[in-house]
C-alpha cells in the first residue's frame, strides 16, 4: 500500500489577520508530527501548481476572474467577513487545486493506492460563484469533475467530516446523481445548511449532529446513514474533505471527536474504496483550528491510511 503525502511550502504565504483561525501556523504543525520516524514510509511530494482552467471544472470563469483580481499587490484584502486573499494567494489557490487534481491523477493510475493532500486555505464552502468561510474554490469538487473528465469516474463519493457542512460542495453538485456528497457536521452551526430533509437529486446525504456529540454518535451516524448509501453507490473514487475541527480541542464549534475516531471513519472508508474503487482514496485537508487536535487528527489519519 503507497501512502502518498502533497503539500508545498508556498501554502504558507496565503495571509489572514492578526488572530485568524486559518493560519500558516495549520500546516506547521501537520509537517512537525508527520515528520515522525513512523511517517517515514510516506511517499512525500510536491503539489504541483494548477493551470489556471482547472478552476473551471467547478467555477464559472466570471468567478475565477473575481476572485484573481480581488489580490492584492500587498497586503491583506477581504472578499467577506471571514475570507481574505493576501499577494500570494493566486498561487496559493491553484497550488490547493493541482495537489488535489495529482492525487486524483495518481490513484487512477497506480502510483499511490491513496493520497493525502496537505494544503490550505480549505475549500468546501465555495459555492459555485461564492468565496466564503474562509475559501476561495472548491479543491474536492475540482477533484471530482477531474477524476469524471481525464480518468472516466463514473461515480465519485466525497465524504466530509468536518464539523461545518461543505455547503459549496452541495451546492455545486446539488442535482447531478453522479456524485454522491455525503456529511457529517455540527448543526446548527455555520453555515446554516446541511438539514437531513436537504437531498438534492438523491445524491445529498446529511447526518447533522447536536452540540456535544461525541465520537460514538459520529460513528452510528456513520454507519446508519454514510455508509450504507457509499455500499449503494459504489464509487469509482472515494474523496474525503478531511476537517478536523469535530475534535473535542477544536475552538470553532462543539463537538467532542478524538483523533481515534478520525482513524476509525478512514478505515471504513478505506474499506468502501477496496470494495468498488480499486482503493482509490483521495484526502484534502478542510478544517482544523487547535493546532494540537490539528495535528492529532491528521496523524491517525495518515497513520490509517499508511496501514492499507
Amino acid at each position: 500500500m503507497v501512502t502518498r503525502l502533497y503539500t508545498n511550502p508556498i501554502c504558507l504565504e496565503h495571509l489572514t489577520p492578526p488572530g485568524h483561525p486559518e493560519r500558516p501556523d495549520r500546516l506547521r504543525a501537520i509537517d512537525k508530527v508527520l515528520a515522525h520516524e513512523v511517517f517515514a514510509p510516506l511517499d512525500r511530494a510536491e503539489a504541483p501548481m494548477a493551470r489556471e482552467t482547472a478552476v473551471l471544472l467547478a467555477h464559472p470563469e466570471n468567478y475565477a476572474r473575481r476572485v484573481r483580481d480581488a489580490i492584492p499587490a500587498e497586503g491583506i484584502a477581504r472578499i467577506d467577513a471571514d475570507t481574505t486573499v493576501s499577494p500570494k494567494s493566486w498561487e496559493v489557490a491553484l497550488t490547493a487545486i493541482g495537489g488535489a487534481m495529482a492525487a486524483v491523477d495518481d490513484v487512477f493510475t497506480g502510483k499511490a493506492d491513496n493520497v493525502f493532500v496537505a494544503t490550505r486555505p480549505p475549500g468546501h464552502h465555495a459555492e459555485k460563484d461564492r468565496a466564503m468561510g474562509f475559501c476561495l474554490f472548491n479543491h474536492v469538487a475540482i477533484a471530482a469533475r477531474h477524476a469524471q473528465e481525464a480518468h472516466g469516474a463514473e461515480r465519485v463519493a466525497i465524504v466530509d467530516w468536518d464539523v461545518h457542512h461543505g455547503n459549496g460542495t452541495q451546492d455545486i453538485f446539488w442535482d447531478d446523481p453522479t456524485v454522491l456528497y455525503c456529511s457529517t457536521h455540527q448543526m446548527p452551526l455555520y453555515p446554516g445548511t446541511g438539514a437531513a430533509s436537504e437531498t438534492g437529486a438523491g445524491n445529498i446525504v446529511n447526518a447533522p449532529l447536536p452540540p456535544g456529540a461525541d465520537g460514538e454518535v459520529f460513528r452510528q451516524a456513520f454507519e446508519e446513514t454514510i455508509l450504507p448509501r457509499i455500499d449503494d453507490f459504489r464509487p469509482d473514487l472515494i474523496i474525503i474533505s478531511a476537517g478536523f475541527d469535530a475534535h473535542h480541542r477544536d475552538p470553532l464549534a462543539e463537538l467532542n471527536f478524538t483523533e481515534e475516531d478520525f482513524g476509525w471513519a478512514t478505515a471504513e472508508l478505506m474499506e468502501r474504496a477496496g470494495h468498488s474503487a480499486g482503493n482509490r482514496l483521495v484526502s484534502v485537508l478542510e478544517g482544523g483550528y487547535d493546532l494540537e487536535g490539528l495535528a492529532l487528527s491528521a496523524a491517525a489519519h495518515v497513520g490509517r491510511l499508511m496501514k492499507g
